[in-house]
Parts: C-alpha cells; structure tokens; sequence
C-alpha cells in the first residue's frame, strides 16, 4: 500500500468514493490491520480497521480513552484545527472558549460516564420505546402522504430527514416547528468540512453558539417547568443525585441533536440506495416481510452511517503486535470492521436475509449508541411503510455526499415511484 493511499484517510474528499474506501480498507485488514497513517494537518494516527481489534479498543477505556480533554472521538486535535483555519486566507483561528472543557456522555470514560448514561438511559426504555413506536408510525404515515401523489421526490429532504428531526422534537418536547432550526444548525456543526453546509468558520461558530444558547435556554425553562422529557431529565439531578454541568449538559444536547438527526437519516437514505442498486433484494423484502428486521441490521451493516471513532492511547502498549505510544491516536474505522472476511460471509454482498454477527454501527461497550433501539425502530417503519406503499421506489438521479471522512452522509437522493394515492 502507498503512503498516499494512508494518507488519503484524513482527506473527508477520499470518502466521496466508496468502492476507493474500501479498496484500502480491504487492503488493510489483508497486510497491516493496525497501520501507522499520516495526516494532512495532524501528527498521524493507527487505523484500526479488522471487527475484532475494534471491539477490543472499545471495550477497554482504560487503555484506550474517549475523553474530550485528549481529543475526544473525532480524529482532529484542537491545534490541528487552528493549522486549518490559519491557512484559509481571510479566516482568523477562533476557540469555543465559552464550553471548553465541557463534555457530552460519548466524550467520557468510565466510572463517570456510567453516571451520565444513567442520566439519559430513563429516555429510552422499552416501555418508552413503545410509546414512541406509535408516534413513529403516525409521523411516517404523515411524511408518506405528502409524497403519495407524486411520482418523484428528493428523498434526503421529503422523507429522510424528516422523521429523525420530527422524533427528535417529539423527545425534546419542543415544538415541531423548532425542528427546522436544529436540522440547520445540526447540518452546519457536523458539516465543517463541507464547503457548501459550513460557508466560513464564522458560519460554523455562529451555529454552535445559536444552538448552545437555545439548549441552555431550554434547559432553564425545564429546570423551572419539569416535564416528561428528554430536556427534563438531563437537567434534572436524578435518583443517585447527579447532575450535569451546564458545559456537559450543552455538549450532551448537541450531541443528541446532531446523533438524532444524522445517523437515523443516513440509515434512511442509504439503505433506500442499497434497495435502489440492488433490486432483487428488494424484491426479498416485497415477497418475505418477515425478512425486515434482518434488512435493517444488514442496512446498518452495510451504510454504516458512523465511519469512524477516535481513542487516545493512555499508555504505552500494543496492538497487533504494534507498539502504541501514551498520547497516540487510534481510528476505529467501523466501516472497515463492517466489511471484515473473518467476520462475515461475502461482506460486499447485500444481503437482507443475512444472520450473522452484529455490525459495529453503534459502536461497542460502554459506548455503544444508547439510542440504538430507537434508530432501528425508525429504520424499520420506514422500510415497512416504503415497501408497501412505494414497491418500486428506486434512486433514479445523482447522489450528492457530504464532504466528510466521519459520517457516511447522504445530502441527495433524487427518486421515483408510481404516485399512490391515500385512502380517502
């Protein structure tokens, strides 16, 4: 493999060609699963890319740390972020000094992130769930109905996107109409890389600080008028008497806004894709329904909407016979851990029937996606709904990417279908 191939990792253009991902990726788990890669602007990093090293990393915080103080999960340090900004003529190196320090649940370890989690955990419990299946199904057969008539939509804007972002209102207790505003700035925070979603870096910190304000301001309200709600119970001390900061409580909101908004949409649309490019597995899905909650696993499995986690090594060890140096960066390339050969059969089939081990799409051990039940919920009323209402939904024109090596983000997906009216 080429240095350039390794460094191509870092670059979020690499990723706006999949089959090339995964070409390296593929070549990476054959000759070196644990790789020393260099980046555009930072000091390197060890790709993890086999299933198994992967869950290794994740299960073991103490040697291998989330923390934000280190880095937190996503690859660029602050300092590497500054280098960017320093090189873009006309833009001038800003920190978010306002929440530095603050941390969401997914930015820290073990004991204390137990304590954290057990604050959010009350929002997703299956008799929850259950109510919020019904919602689920009422918002899809709404979202559904205002397409029925047509024989084409961008799909991302009119379905995709939709359900996730009206959900996330519903969990929040916020009104529908709010939803619009934290889709956009979701979009703009998680988008930094992409020059037509963050325009400047002004534009970006703008957005977090709008965003921040309306989070701290709804916490406030919720503080003084509890309700039955997310918000509620992250501001709220809970049963043991913990309680957020109000720097973790900010990044604990963004992080839900952009994880219930991003993912669940990415799920939607790339498995609408997979349906689109492979058709006899849809036509599984029309013929067998009872093959649904394989196809979203494998959906899952296949889209991967998360590309990748960051670890920041604690101390010195080794992996793979690797030797891993305290301060080291880590990526774990769920994307490359999703396509393994040892793991699973013929990984680059698409297969809806597939029954084999559980992707790592919502990650593994103490980290693992706490609304990862709710994202599958969603994926498969949709899927359920389409495929009764849309048979032959398929992606007809260009797929637009996001420009981004983090998330596996669709931001077009132009479809048809034959118009199906709603029952009077």
């Amino acid at each position: 493999m080429t240095e350039a191939d390794r460094l191509s990792l870092s670059d979020p253009d690499t990723f706006q060609d999949p089959e090339r991902v995964h070409r390296i990726f593929t070549q990476l788990r054959s000759e070196d699963p644990v790789a020393w890669c260099p980046e555009i602007w930072g000091r390197g990093f060890w790709a993890v890319t086999k299933y198994d090293d992967i869950q290794y990393v994740s299960k073991n915080p103490q040697l291998f740390s989330s923390d934000g103080h280190l880095g937190g999960i996503t690859l660029p340090d602050q300092d590497e972020i500054d280098a960017r900004v320093r090189a873009q003529e006309g833009y001038e190196p800003q920190r978010l000094d306002l929440y530095d320090g603050g941390r969401s649940m997914i930015m820290i370890d073990p004991p204390e992130h137990t304590g954290y989690r057990r604050l959010v955990a009350p929002g997703f419990t299956p008799s929850r769930l259950t109510l919020l299946e019904e919602q689920i199904q009422v918002r899809v057969t709404n979202i559904l109905d205002k397409i029925a008539d047509r024989s084409e939509c961008e799909f991302v804007e009119s379905v995709a996107a939709e359900l996730p972002i009206q959900m996330l209102a519903e969990l929040f207790d916020v009104p529908q109409d709010d939803r619009h505003q934290l889709f956009e700035w979701s979009n703009i925070v998680i988008g930094g890389e992409d020059p037509d979603i963050s325009l400047s870096r002004e534009y970006v910190i703008n957005a977090f600080m709008e965003m921040a304000m309306y989070g701290i301001n709804l916490g406030e309200q919720r503080k003084k008028e509890p309700g039955d709600d997310l918000i509620t119970m992250l501001v709220q001390p809970n049963a043991e008497g913990e309680m957020m900061t109000t720097e973790d409580y900010v990044n604990t909101f963004m992080l839900l806004v952009v994880a219930g908004n991003e993912t669940t949409r990415n799920s939607i649309s790339g498995g609408v894709l997979a349906l689109s490019q492979f058709p006899e597995q849809r036509q599984k899905l029309l013929d067998d329904p009872s093959l649904i909650p394989s196809a979203v696993n494998e959906i899952m499995r296949w889209v991967t909407p998360v590309v990748y986690m960051r670890r920041t090594a604690l101390a010195d060890t080794s992996l793979r016979g690797k030797p891993i140096k305290q301060g080291d960066k880590l990526a774990m390339w769920y994307m490359a851990g999703n396509r393994d050969e040892e793991v699973f059969s013929n990984p680059f089939t698409f297969d809806v029937s597939r029954d084999e081990a559980r992707h790592l799409s919502f990650g593994y051990g103490q980290h693992l996606c706490i609304g990862w039940r709710l994202a599958e919920i969603q994926l498969t009323v949709v899927l359920t709904e389409l495929l009764q209402r849309f048979p032959d939904l398929a992606a007809t024109g260009e797929v637009v990417r996001m420009r981004s090596n983090f998330l596996n983000s669709i931001k077009r997906l132009p479809v048809t279908f034959t118009p199906q009216r709603t029952a009077a």
